[in-house]
Protein backbone atom coordinates (compact mmCIF):
# COMPACT_ATOMS: atom_id res chain seq x y z
CA UNK A 1 0.00 0.00 0.00
CA UNK A 2 2.00 2.90 -1.30
CA UNK A 3 0.45 5.58 1.62
CA UNK A 4 2.00 3.76 4.34
CA UNK A 5 5.06 2.31 4.92
CA UNK A 6 7.13 -0.90 5.81
CA UNK A 7 6.57 -2.33 9.07
CA UNK A 8 9.64 -2.12 11.55
CA UNK A 9 11.74 -5.03 11.06
CA UNK A 10 13.41 -6.20 14.53
CA UNK A 11 16.73 -8.54 15.38
CA UNK A 12 17.92 -10.91 17.61
CA UNK A 13 18.92 -7.76 19.58
CA UNK A 14 15.14 -7.31 20.33
CA UNK A 15 14.76 -10.57 22.14
CA UNK A 16 14.71 -8.54 26.10
CA UNK A 17 11.64 -9.30 27.43
CA UNK A 18 10.56 -12.74 28.93
CA UNK A 19 7.19 -13.61 26.84
CA UNK A 20 5.04 -15.96 28.03
CA UNK A 21 4.48 -17.96 24.62
CA UNK A 22 5.88 -16.90 21.46
CA UNK A 23 5.09 -17.55 17.64
CA UNK A 24 7.51 -18.42 15.13
CA UNK A 25 6.08 -18.00 11.44
CA UNK A 26 8.07 -19.90 8.72
CA UNK A 27 6.14 -19.61 5.24
CA UNK A 28 7.29 -20.85 2.19
CA UNK A 29 8.72 -18.45 -0.45
CA UNK A 30 5.55 -17.84 -2.89
CA UNK A 31 3.58 -14.51 -2.69
CA UNK A 32 -0.15 -16.95 -1.67
CA UNK A 33 2.34 -18.51 1.27
CA UNK A 34 3.88 -15.25 2.72
CA UNK A 35 0.46 -13.66 2.71
CA UNK A 36 -1.39 -16.10 4.05
CA UNK A 37 1.08 -16.52 7.51
CA UNK A 38 1.40 -13.01 7.20
CA UNK A 39 -1.76 -12.37 7.86
CA UNK A 40 -2.28 -15.07 10.13
CA UNK A 41 0.26 -13.66 12.07
CA UNK A 42 -1.55 -10.33 12.06
CA UNK A 43 -4.97 -12.45 13.88
CA UNK A 44 -2.60 -13.95 16.37
CA UNK A 45 -0.90 -10.57 17.53
CA UNK A 46 -4.74 -9.59 17.99
CA UNK A 47 -4.15 -12.10 21.29
CA UNK A 48 -1.41 -10.11 22.55
CA UNK A 49 1.07 -12.85 21.39
CA UNK A 50 4.46 -11.99 19.94
CA UNK A 51 5.26 -12.99 16.38
CA UNK A 52 8.09 -13.38 14.52
CA UNK A 53 8.38 -13.96 10.89
CA UNK A 54 11.11 -15.43 9.47
CA UNK A 55 12.26 -15.30 5.79
CA UNK A 56 15.03 -14.64 3.36
CA UNK A 57 15.28 -10.49 3.29
CA UNK A 58 13.34 -10.28 -0.26
CA UNK A 59 10.48 -12.16 0.80
CA UNK A 60 9.56 -10.05 3.72
CA UNK A 61 10.17 -7.08 1.98
CA UNK A 62 7.68 -8.92 -0.69
CA UNK A 63 5.37 -10.10 1.89
CA UNK A 64 5.18 -6.46 4.13
CA UNK A 65 4.93 -4.35 0.34
CA UNK A 66 1.99 -6.53 -0.72
CA UNK A 67 -0.15 -6.88 2.31
CA UNK A 68 -3.28 -4.98 1.99
CA UNK A 69 -7.05 -4.78 3.77
CA UNK A 70 -4.81 -3.75 7.32
CA UNK A 71 -2.32 -1.37 8.65
CA UNK A 72 1.17 -2.87 8.78
CA UNK A 73 2.36 -0.04 10.93
CA UNK A 74 0.18 -0.90 13.32
CA UNK A 75 2.20 -4.73 14.18
CA UNK A 76 4.71 -3.47 15.81
CA UNK A 77 5.17 -6.99 17.30
CA UNK A 78 5.55 -8.74 14.64
CA UNK A 79 9.48 -9.60 14.72
CA UNK A 80 10.65 -9.63 11.14
CA UNK A 81 13.57 -11.55 10.76
CA UNK A 82 15.28 -11.04 7.12
CA UNK A 83 17.73 -13.26 6.36
CA UNK A 84 20.35 -13.27 3.91
CA UNK A 85 20.97 -16.34 1.64
CA UNK A 86 23.00 -16.66 -1.40
CA UNK A 87 22.05 -15.73 -4.71
CA UNK A 88 19.65 -18.41 -6.16
CA UNK A 89 18.39 -18.93 -9.94
CA UNK A 90 15.64 -16.73 -10.88
CA UNK A 91 14.25 -17.82 -14.55
CA UNK A 92 11.01 -16.06 -16.12
CA UNK A 93 7.98 -17.94 -16.41
CA UNK A 94 7.98 -20.62 -19.58
CA UNK A 95 4.16 -19.83 -20.64
CA UNK A 96 4.76 -22.10 -23.21
CA UNK A 97 5.63 -25.11 -20.46
CA UNK A 98 4.24 -28.87 -21.23
CA UNK A 99 3.94 -29.15 -17.34
CA UNK A 100 1.74 -25.77 -16.28
CA UNK A 101 2.92 -26.11 -12.67
CA UNK A 102 5.55 -22.84 -11.87
CA UNK A 103 8.36 -24.96 -12.33
CA UNK A 104 10.73 -21.54 -12.77
CA UNK A 105 9.81 -21.14 -8.68
CA UNK A 106 11.72 -24.39 -7.82
CA UNK A 107 15.34 -22.60 -7.51
CA UNK A 108 13.82 -20.74 -4.74
CA UNK A 109 12.57 -23.73 -3.05
CA UNK A 110 15.58 -25.03 -3.37
CA UNK A 111 17.02 -22.02 -1.79
CA UNK A 112 14.88 -22.20 1.43
CA UNK A 113 16.93 -25.04 2.74
CA UNK A 114 19.59 -22.05 3.75
CA UNK A 115 17.35 -21.15 6.19
CA UNK A 116 17.82 -23.65 8.85
CA UNK A 117 20.70 -22.89 10.23
CA UNK A 118 19.38 -19.41 11.04
CA UNK A 119 16.38 -20.45 12.19
CA UNK A 120 17.60 -23.48 14.26
CA UNK A 121 19.55 -20.60 15.82
CA UNK A 122 16.58 -18.65 16.35
CA UNK A 123 14.56 -20.81 18.06
CA UNK A 124 17.12 -21.72 20.52
CA UNK A 125 17.61 -18.25 21.49
CA UNK A 126 13.42 -17.54 21.79
CA UNK A 127 12.92 -20.99 23.72
CA UNK A 128 15.90 -19.44 26.48
CA UNK A 129 13.43 -16.19 26.74
CA UNK A 130 10.16 -17.83 26.13
CA UNK A 131 7.76 -20.25 28.77
CA UNK A 132 6.42 -21.36 25.24
CA UNK A 133 7.52 -21.09 21.53
CA UNK A 134 5.15 -22.13 18.63
CA UNK A 135 6.22 -22.76 15.40
CA UNK A 136 3.97 -22.52 12.67
CA UNK A 137 5.70 -23.39 9.49
CA UNK A 138 4.48 -23.63 6.01
CA UNK A 139 3.74 -27.83 4.98
CA UNK A 140 7.01 -27.76 2.12
CA UNK A 141 9.19 -25.99 5.24
CA UNK A 142 9.20 -28.62 7.48
CA UNK A 143 13.05 -29.58 7.29
CA UNK A 144 13.79 -25.77 8.34
CA UNK A 145 12.15 -25.81 11.63
CA UNK A 146 13.47 -29.61 12.53
CA UNK A 147 15.23 -28.03 15.60
CA UNK A 148 12.14 -27.50 17.10
CA UNK A 149 11.61 -30.80 17.59
CA UNK A 150 15.14 -30.67 19.86
CA UNK A 151 14.27 -28.19 22.53
CA UNK A 152 11.62 -29.08 25.22
CA UNK A 153 9.81 -26.04 25.32
CA UNK A 154 8.64 -25.74 21.55
CA UNK A 155 5.46 -27.23 19.78
CA UNK A 156 5.14 -27.25 15.92
CA UNK A 157 1.97 -26.57 13.74
CA UNK A 158 1.49 -27.36 9.90
CA UNK A 159 -0.01 -24.81 8.00
CA UNK A 160 -1.47 -25.70 4.93
CA UNK A 161 -2.18 -22.96 2.11
CA UNK A 162 -4.11 -25.13 -0.27
CA UNK A 163 -8.06 -26.35 0.29
CA UNK A 164 -8.96 -29.15 2.68
CA UNK A 165 -10.66 -30.75 -0.46
CA UNK A 166 -6.72 -30.53 -2.45
CA UNK A 167 -5.08 -32.19 0.58
CA UNK A 168 -7.96 -34.73 1.18
CA UNK A 169 -7.06 -35.54 -2.49
CA UNK A 170 -3.22 -35.48 -2.18
CA UNK A 171 -3.35 -37.49 0.62
CA UNK A 172 -6.01 -40.32 -1.31
CA UNK A 173 -3.45 -40.42 -3.71
CA UNK A 174 -0.15 -40.54 -1.95
CA UNK A 175 -1.30 -43.79 -0.53
CA UNK A 176 -2.23 -45.17 -3.16
CA UNK A 177 -5.74 -45.62 -3.18
CA UNK A 178 -7.94 -45.53 -5.72
CA UNK A 179 -10.34 -42.71 -5.91
CA UNK A 180 -13.96 -43.64 -5.95
CA UNK A 181 -17.49 -41.44 -6.23
CA UNK A 182 -18.77 -40.91 -3.00
CA UNK A 183 -20.08 -38.03 -1.20
CA UNK A 184 -16.61 -36.28 -1.20
CA UNK A 185 -14.73 -36.95 -4.59
CA UNK A 186 -17.62 -36.33 -7.10
CA UNK A 187 -17.92 -38.35 -10.64
CA UNK A 188 -14.68 -37.41 -12.99
CA UNK A 189 -12.96 -35.44 -10.29
CA UNK A 190 -9.81 -35.04 -11.64
CA UNK A 191 -6.26 -36.71 -10.69
CA UNK A 192 -3.64 -34.40 -9.42
CA UNK A 193 -1.05 -36.99 -11.74
CA UNK A 194 0.72 -34.70 -14.32
CA UNK A 195 0.03 -31.47 -12.38
CA UNK A 196 3.84 -31.25 -10.86
CA UNK A 197 7.32 -31.89 -12.11
CA UNK A 198 9.55 -34.85 -11.13
CA UNK A 199 11.70 -32.49 -9.36
CA UNK A 200 9.17 -30.54 -7.07
CA UNK A 201 7.22 -33.81 -6.32
CA UNK A 202 10.41 -35.08 -4.49
CA UNK A 203 10.37 -31.46 -3.05
CA UNK A 204 7.27 -32.50 -1.74
CA UNK A 205 8.51 -36.01 -0.41
CA UNK A 206 11.02 -34.94 1.02
CA UNK A 207 9.68 -31.84 2.97
CA UNK A 208 6.13 -32.79 3.58
CA UNK A 209 6.03 -36.30 4.19
CA UNK A 210 8.84 -37.02 6.21
CA UNK A 211 8.57 -34.06 9.07
CA UNK A 212 4.13 -34.22 9.28
CA UNK A 213 4.39 -37.31 12.12
CA UNK A 214 6.78 -34.55 14.60
CA UNK A 215 4.02 -31.96 14.59
CA UNK A 216 1.56 -31.18 17.26
CA UNK A 217 -1.13 -29.70 15.08
CA UNK A 218 -2.70 -28.90 11.73
CA UNK A 219 -3.51 -25.24 10.59
CA UNK A 220 -6.02 -24.26 7.99
CA UNK A 221 -7.09 -21.29 5.34
CA UNK A 222 -10.51 -22.10 5.53
CA UNK A 223 -13.78 -22.29 7.10
CA UNK A 224 -15.86 -24.96 8.39
CA UNK A 225 -18.75 -24.02 7.00
CA UNK A 226 -17.18 -24.30 3.82
CA UNK A 227 -15.14 -27.60 3.68
CA UNK A 228 -16.48 -29.16 7.17
CA UNK A 229 -17.20 -32.65 5.51
CA UNK A 230 -12.95 -32.46 4.50
CA UNK A 231 -11.25 -31.53 7.21
CA UNK A 232 -13.35 -34.30 9.11
CA UNK A 233 -12.20 -36.43 6.87
CA UNK A 234 -8.29 -35.29 7.45
CA UNK A 235 -8.81 -35.24 10.96
CA UNK A 236 -9.93 -39.08 11.14
CA UNK A 237 -7.21 -40.02 9.11
CA UNK A 238 -4.47 -38.78 12.26
CA UNK A 239 -6.54 -39.17 14.96
CA UNK A 240 -4.19 -42.21 16.40
CA UNK A 241 -1.44 -39.65 16.01
CA UNK A 242 -3.55 -37.46 18.32
CA UNK A 243 -2.78 -34.48 15.77
CA UNK A 244 -5.55 -31.73 15.86
CA UNK A 245 -6.89 -30.03 13.50
CA UNK A 246 -7.98 -26.63 12.97
CA UNK A 247 -10.11 -24.32 10.09
CA UNK A 248 -9.14 -20.37 11.41
CA UNK A 249 -9.69 -19.09 7.76
CA UNK A 250 -10.38 -16.20 5.76
CA UNK A 251 -7.03 -14.70 7.20
CA UNK A 252 -7.37 -12.15 5.14
CA UNK A 253 -9.89 -9.19 6.42
CA UNK A 254 -13.46 -9.39 4.82
CA UNK A 255 -13.95 -6.02 6.27
CA UNK A 256 -12.00 -3.30 5.14
CA UNK A 257 -11.26 -0.54 8.12
CA UNK A 258 -12.93 3.39 7.15
CA UNK A 259 -9.09 4.47 7.70
CA UNK A 260 -7.34 2.09 4.86
CA UNK A 261 -10.02 3.22 2.39
CA UNK A 262 -7.99 4.43 -0.34
CA UNK A 263 -7.99 1.95 -3.53
CA UNK A 264 -6.87 0.95 -6.63
CA UNK A 265 -8.71 3.09 -9.13
CA UNK A 266 -9.55 -0.27 -10.55
CA UNK A 267 -12.04 -1.22 -6.82
CA UNK A 268 -12.87 2.36 -7.30
CA UNK A 269 -14.66 2.16 -10.36
CA UNK A 270 -15.86 -1.25 -9.29
CA UNK A 271 -17.62 0.41 -6.30
CA UNK A 272 -19.67 2.43 -8.68
CA UNK A 273 -21.23 -0.29 -10.99
CA UNK A 274 -23.96 -1.38 -10.82
CA UNK A 275 -24.49 -5.21 -8.54
CA UNK A 276 -23.52 -8.34 -10.52
CA UNK A 277 -22.62 -6.49 -13.72
CA UNK A 278 -19.20 -6.99 -13.58
CA UNK A 279 -16.76 -10.29 -14.37
CA UNK A 280 -13.81 -10.59 -12.41
CA UNK A 281 -10.95 -12.52 -13.91
CA UNK A 282 -7.94 -13.49 -12.24
CA UNK A 283 -5.53 -16.39 -12.41
CA UNK A 284 -3.10 -15.51 -9.09
CA UNK A 285 0.49 -14.87 -8.84
CA UNK A 286 2.13 -18.46 -10.24
CA UNK A 287 -0.29 -18.51 -13.47
CA UNK A 288 1.25 -17.62 -17.10
CA UNK A 289 -0.10 -17.20 -20.01
CA UNK A 290 1.19 -17.57 -23.63
CA UNK A 291 0.28 -14.46 -26.41
CA UNK A 292 -2.60 -16.49 -28.14
CA UNK A 293 -4.35 -17.78 -24.92
CA UNK A 294 -4.20 -13.48 -23.95
CA UNK A 295 -5.47 -12.99 -26.84
CA UNK A 296 -8.29 -15.83 -27.14
CA UNK A 297 -9.47 -14.71 -23.38
CA UNK A 298 -9.59 -11.02 -24.66
CA UNK A 299 -11.60 -11.20 -27.30
CA UNK A 300 -13.57 -13.84 -25.47
CA UNK A 301 -14.33 -10.91 -23.13
CA UNK A 302 -15.39 -8.31 -25.16
CA UNK A 303 -17.98 -11.24 -26.74
CA UNK A 304 -19.77 -11.85 -23.66
CA UNK A 305 -20.48 -8.17 -24.02
CA UNK A 306 -20.12 -7.91 -20.54
CA UNK A 307 -18.06 -5.16 -18.25
CA UNK A 308 -15.31 -7.01 -16.53
CA UNK A 309 -11.63 -6.14 -14.48
CA UNK A 310 -9.19 -8.69 -15.86
CA UNK A 311 -6.06 -8.56 -13.85
CA UNK A 312 -3.37 -9.64 -16.53
CA UNK A 313 0.28 -10.93 -14.95
CA UNK A 314 2.95 -13.24 -15.86
CA UNK A 315 3.79 -15.21 -12.31
CA UNK A 316 6.07 -14.36 -9.87
CA UNK A 317 9.65 -15.23 -10.17
CA UNK A 318 11.61 -16.28 -7.37
CA UNK A 319 12.93 -12.99 -6.13
CA UNK A 320 9.89 -10.05 -8.02
CA UNK A 321 12.82 -7.55 -7.45
CA UNK A 322 15.37 -9.21 -9.69
CA UNK A 323 15.70 -8.70 -12.93
CA UNK A 324 13.73 -8.05 -16.03
CA UNK A 325 9.72 -8.87 -16.46
CA UNK A 326 8.12 -10.17 -19.41
CA UNK A 327 5.89 -7.85 -20.80
CA UNK A 328 2.80 -8.66 -22.43
CA UNK A 329 1.66 -6.84 -25.73
CA UNK A 330 -2.29 -6.35 -25.46
CA UNK A 331 -4.37 -6.86 -28.49
CA UNK A 332 -4.40 -3.85 -30.31
CA UNK A 333 -7.47 -1.58 -29.77
CA UNK A 334 -7.25 -2.38 -25.81
CA UNK A 335 -8.50 0.33 -23.30
CA UNK A 336 -6.60 0.48 -20.12
CA UNK A 337 -8.11 3.05 -18.53
CA UNK A 338 -10.58 4.22 -15.86
CA UNK A 339 -13.71 4.69 -17.85
CA UNK A 340 -12.67 1.85 -20.59
CA UNK A 341 -11.36 -1.62 -18.32
CA UNK A 342 -12.70 -3.28 -21.40
CA UNK A 343 -12.10 -4.48 -25.11
CA UNK A 344 -13.15 -2.21 -27.72
CA UNK A 345 -13.78 -3.61 -31.37
CA UNK A 346 -10.22 -4.13 -33.14
CA UNK A 347 -10.63 -7.62 -34.52
CA UNK A 348 -12.13 -8.89 -37.53
CA UNK A 349 -14.87 -11.71 -37.22
CA UNK A 350 -13.06 -14.04 -38.94
CA UNK A 351 -10.34 -13.80 -36.50
CA UNK A 352 -12.51 -14.40 -32.94
CA UNK A 353 -14.25 -17.86 -33.62
CA UNK A 354 -12.82 -19.37 -30.75
CA UNK A 355 -13.14 -17.08 -28.33
CA UNK A 356 -16.72 -15.95 -29.80
CA UNK A 357 -17.96 -19.59 -28.05
CA UNK A 358 -16.01 -18.52 -24.45
CA UNK A 359 -17.53 -15.44 -24.71
CA UNK A 360 -21.03 -16.17 -25.20
CA UNK A 361 -20.81 -19.07 -22.78
CA UNK A 362 -20.01 -16.35 -20.29
CA UNK A 363 -23.12 -14.41 -21.34
CA UNK A 364 -25.23 -17.17 -21.45
CA UNK A 365 -24.30 -17.96 -18.11
CA UNK A 366 -25.07 -14.60 -16.87
CA UNK A 367 -27.77 -13.99 -18.26
CA UNK A 368 -29.21 -17.92 -17.03
CA UNK A 369 -31.43 -18.82 -14.07
CA UNK A 370 -28.30 -21.22 -13.39
CA UNK A 371 -26.14 -18.03 -13.45
CA UNK A 372 -28.87 -16.44 -10.92
CA UNK A 373 -28.52 -19.58 -8.56
CA UNK A 374 -24.52 -19.32 -8.61
CA UNK A 375 -24.79 -15.94 -7.80
CA UNK A 376 -27.60 -16.26 -5.06
CA UNK A 377 -25.28 -18.87 -3.73
CA UNK A 378 -21.91 -16.93 -3.46
CA UNK A 379 -23.82 -14.58 -1.93
CA UNK A 380 -25.02 -16.71 0.80
CA UNK A 381 -21.64 -17.98 1.27
CA UNK A 382 -19.81 -15.26 1.07
CA UNK A 383 -22.33 -13.87 3.83
CA UNK A 384 -21.79 -17.33 6.18
CA UNK A 385 -18.09 -16.62 5.99
CA UNK A 386 -18.28 -13.23 7.16
CA UNK A 387 -20.55 -14.12 10.04
CA UNK A 388 -18.05 -16.90 10.52
CA UNK A 389 -15.19 -14.28 11.44
CA UNK A 390 -17.21 -12.22 13.63
CA UNK A 391 -18.15 -12.40 17.36
CA UNK A 392 -19.43 -16.33 18.41
CA UNK A 393 -18.81 -17.27 14.04
CA UNK A 394 -17.42 -20.67 13.51
CA UNK A 395 -13.86 -19.32 12.60
CA UNK A 396 -13.84 -16.79 15.65
CA UNK A 397 -14.23 -20.18 18.28
CA UNK A 398 -11.78 -22.26 16.11
CA UNK A 399 -9.01 -19.42 16.43
CA UNK A 400 -10.34 -19.00 20.19
CA UNK A 401 -9.35 -22.99 20.65
CA UNK A 402 -6.58 -22.51 18.90
CA UNK A 403 -4.97 -19.80 21.32
CA UNK A 404 -6.27 -21.45 24.04
CA UNK A 405 -4.38 -24.70 23.13
CA UNK A 406 -0.94 -22.89 22.07
CA UNK A 407 -1.04 -20.99 25.75
CA UNK A 408 -1.78 -23.81 27.54
CA UNK A 409 0.05 -24.27 30.82
CA UNK A 410 0.66 -28.22 31.21
CA UNK A 411 3.75 -29.68 30.13
CA UNK A 412 4.81 -30.37 26.41
CA UNK A 413 5.04 -34.04 25.30
CA UNK A 414 7.91 -34.61 22.35
CA UNK A 415 8.86 -37.65 20.49
CA UNK A 416 11.84 -38.22 18.91
CA UNK A 417 11.71 -41.99 17.77
CA UNK A 418 8.90 -42.55 19.90
CA UNK A 419 11.24 -41.80 22.97
CA UNK A 420 9.97 -38.55 25.27
CA UNK A 421 12.37 -36.22 25.10
CA UNK A 422 13.53 -34.29 28.40
CA UNK A 423 16.43 -31.90 27.84
CA UNK A 424 18.92 -30.56 30.11
CA UNK A 425 17.86 -26.90 31.12
CA UNK A 426 20.71 -25.36 32.04
CA UNK A 427 22.57 -27.28 28.99
CA UNK A 428 19.65 -25.98 27.14
CA UNK A 429 20.16 -22.14 28.21
CA UNK A 430 24.06 -22.34 27.28
CA UNK A 431 23.10 -23.27 24.17
CA UNK A 432 20.42 -20.79 23.88
CA UNK A 433 23.05 -18.23 24.70
CA UNK A 434 25.56 -19.27 22.62
CA UNK A 435 23.04 -19.34 19.44
CA UNK A 436 22.34 -15.94 20.42
CA UNK A 437 25.98 -14.58 19.94
CA UNK A 438 26.06 -16.90 16.70
CA UNK A 439 23.00 -15.77 15.42
CA UNK A 440 23.93 -11.87 15.73
CA UNK A 441 27.89 -12.60 14.24
CA UNK A 442 25.96 -14.21 11.34
CA UNK A 443 23.48 -11.17 11.00
CA UNK A 444 27.11 -9.23 10.76
CA UNK A 445 29.21 -11.43 8.76
CA UNK A 446 26.85 -13.20 6.70
CA UNK A 447 24.90 -16.28 7.88
CA UNK A 448 27.93 -18.47 6.04
CA UNK A 449 30.65 -17.92 8.12
CA UNK A 450 31.93 -21.28 8.82
CA UNK A 451 33.29 -20.95 12.21
CA UNK A 452 29.66 -20.02 12.92
CA UNK A 453 28.39 -23.14 11.14
CA UNK A 454 31.06 -25.08 12.92
CA UNK A 455 30.49 -24.24 16.14
CA UNK A 456 26.95 -24.45 16.09
CA UNK A 457 26.76 -27.80 14.14
CA UNK A 458 28.76 -29.02 17.32
CA UNK A 459 26.51 -27.77 19.24
CA UNK A 460 23.66 -29.39 17.81
CA UNK A 461 25.58 -32.39 17.54
CA UNK A 462 25.44 -32.75 21.30
CA UNK A 463 22.60 -31.80 22.14
CA UNK A 464 21.33 -34.81 19.89
CA UNK A 465 23.51 -36.92 21.44
CA UNK A 466 21.99 -35.98 24.77
CA UNK A 467 18.18 -36.85 23.50
CA UNK A 468 19.81 -40.21 21.98
CA UNK A 469 21.39 -41.47 25.58
CA UNK A 470 18.21 -40.84 27.18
Amino acid sequence: MANQQDPPSHGINDLTKQAQVVVVMVPLPAQGHLNQLLQLSRLILSHNIPVHYVGATTHNRQAKQRVHGWDPNAAANIHFHDIEIPPFHCPLPNPKAKIKFPSHLQPVFNASSQLTKPVSMLLRALSCKARKVIVIHDSLMGSVIEEARFLSNAESYTFHSVSAFAISLYEREREGKVIEENVLFPRNTPSLEGCFTDEFADFVDCHYSKYQKFNTGRVYNTCKLVESAYLDFLEKDTIKEGIKHWALGPFNPVTIPESSKKQHFCLEWLDKQAKNTVIYVSFGTTTTFDDEQIKELAIGLRESKKKFIWVLRDGDKGDVFNGEERRTELPKGYENSVDGLGLVDWARRDEIVTSKIVGSAVNRLMASTEGDEMRKRAAEMGESVRGSVAEGGVSRMEMESFIAHITRKNSIKYKYGHRKQSLCCASEKLRAKESVSLLINCNKEGYSSSWSHKRFRTNNLRGRKRVDKF
